[in-house]
């Protein structure tokens, strides 16, 4: 057993290494957009099925709230968060519409779109990301090795390099935690100017 552990955990850091050696200049370019966002006074939108969907609202809570540094509150909405939304959307048009639906209803021009997907097929989040590119949003993909549909709908694209659910989950939350980590401090100097 105590093998089996710690394959997981090697498993787990070679495809955080692999993933940030192809990915830093992409995450700093994201991490600019976000902060220009905020600092314009747009939001980011976020969205994901299952695991992702919790990714998706633990990114959020990190804008929303804090990160590592006290800060003004960032605008940040996790789409799969409110039930009463989520269940009407899915009982009259369908669960492939329950973040296409709210996209209409909340993105607005200057917003950025953050899509979870670790397979990059789910019907639900690819419609979404449709609408958001209809409303010209730059859109942000968080997904992995077989994640090409999402990939070749949105602006940026986050693919780790792994057919491991865990694995790729892994790194999607690590990649969250780095964009918060750096927004905050892009927006750091800028927040405590006003």
């Amino acid at each position: 057993m105590r093998e089996q552990v710690e394959k997981a955990f090697r498993e787990s850091i070679s495809v955080k290494e692999q993933f940030v050696a192809e990915y830093v200049d992409t995450i700093i370019e994201v991490s600019r957009l976000i902060a220009d966002t905020f600092n314009r006074g747009n939001k980011v939108l976020l969205f994901g099925n299952g695991g992702s969907s919790s990714d998706a609202c633990h990114i959020a809570a990190e804008f929303v709230n804090r990160f590592q540094i006290d800060r003004p509150a960032l605008p940040a909405i996790a789409l799969n968060t409110d039930v009463a939304v989520l269940t009407s959307i899915a009982n009259d048009y369908g669960y492939s519409e329950i973040f296409a639906r709210q996209m209409k209803a909340l993105a607005q021009e200057g917003d950025v779109v953050i899509a979870i997907s670790t397979s990059g097929s789910s019907p639900n989040v690819l419609k979404a990301v449709q609408v958001a590119k209809r409303k010209r949003l730059k859109t942000v993909a968080f997904t992995g090795a077989t994640g090409d549909e999402l990939a070749s709908q949105c602006d940026y694209v986050f693919a780790v390099q792994s057919r491991n659910t865990p694995r790729v989950q892994e790194t999607h939350i690590t990649l969250g935690h780095v964009l918060c980590q750096m927004v905050e401090e892009i927006l750091f100097e800028t927040f405590r100017k006003k």
